[in-house]
């Protein structure tokens, strides 16, 4: 008898960990490999992620331009990885400013639009929201000395990674204390330490296995993490419990949508960017 396997046979948590497996090991191998095959990768999930965005703020009545939305989300994405890659000036940004204001003519003739510049304003949001942050990736990559190093990217990933699966854990033995109740009912401090704890743990052993940059600064970057991946989290539940949804989609068994899966990378990766950039 031919066995086939169906992931949805397994409990929630062993999908979660299958799930976070095979998309770690997809990540993890293919930025090591090349710098292509990490520009493919994160182009996927940024247009996948950003989809689900405007998906759920048509769910709650709003009428963002999806499809042109998506491609300037990854437009963005695309010039600053080719400018990090030296196959493109940097004069080039200003072409996003023109190519982002035809969402206002596009706008003014669909005519069916009660009130566009509530869709407007969303299609805007899911630009900054989602598409900047995976940009901001590439400076972060490209940060050290002009050339792509995959130790940061994996490395942050890794961080990201360690700190939810401590929360996740740590909450679930010993959570208690409520962190932010009014957004999310189920986190609890003793989570967040126990994220932190593994975040920390996780910065020290890249440190001595990463030597891109010092041990001070992989320990700043999980500090960053713990703070700004947490309130990723609870900004992407305020937003699921304004339109009243669990999950932000089904394409990853276990943890819900892309978004549920990076939203602590959304707000962790403008601020590890900007300190690379800027220490």
């Amino acid at each position: 008898m031919r066995y086939r396997f169906n992931i949805s046979n397994y409990s929630e948590l062993a999908q979660r960990i299958i799930t976070a497996l095979i998309g770690a090991a997809i990540i993890v191998v293919g930025s090591m490999y090349s710098p292509w095959i990490y520009f493919g990768i994160f182009g996927i999930i940024l247009i996948l992620a950003q989809a689900e965005f405007y998906k759920l703020c048509g769910l709650d009545g709003m009428l963002p331009l999806k499809s042109f939305g998506t491609f300037l989300g990854f437009l963005i994405f695309l010039m600053s990885f080719l400018v990090e890659m030296n196959h493109m000036s940097d004069r080039y940004y200003f072409l996003i400013f023109p190519m982002v204001s035809l969402i206002f003519f596009i706008k003014l003739y669909r005519k069916s639009d009660k009130k566009p510049f509530t869709g407007i304003a969303y299609t805007f949001l899911g630009i900054f929201y989602v598409a900047v942050p995976f940009a901001l990736l590439n400076l972060a990559a490209f940060s050290v000395d002009g050339t792509f190093h995959y130790e940061l990217i994996i490395g942050s990933l890794f961080i990201l990674w360690a700190s939810d699966t401590g929360a996740y854990f740590a909450g679930t033995k010993f959570g208690k204390t409520k962190l932010f109740e009014r957004v999310s009912p189920k986190k609890s401090w003793e989570g967040s330490l126990g994220g932190a704890v593994a975040a920390f743990a996780t910065a020290y052993m890249l440190s001595t296995n990463f030597g891109v940059i010092p041990q001070w600064k992989w320990l700043s970057i999980g500090g960053i993490i713990i703070i700004a991946g947490t309130y990723g989290d609870l900004i992407e539940s305020l937003f699921k419990r304004s339109i009243a949804i669990k999950d932000s989609g089904k394409g990853l068994p276990g943890h819900g949508g892309f978004m549920d899966r990076f939203d602590g990378l959304l707000v962790s990766a403008p601020f590890i960017a900007a300190f690379l950039k800027i220490f």
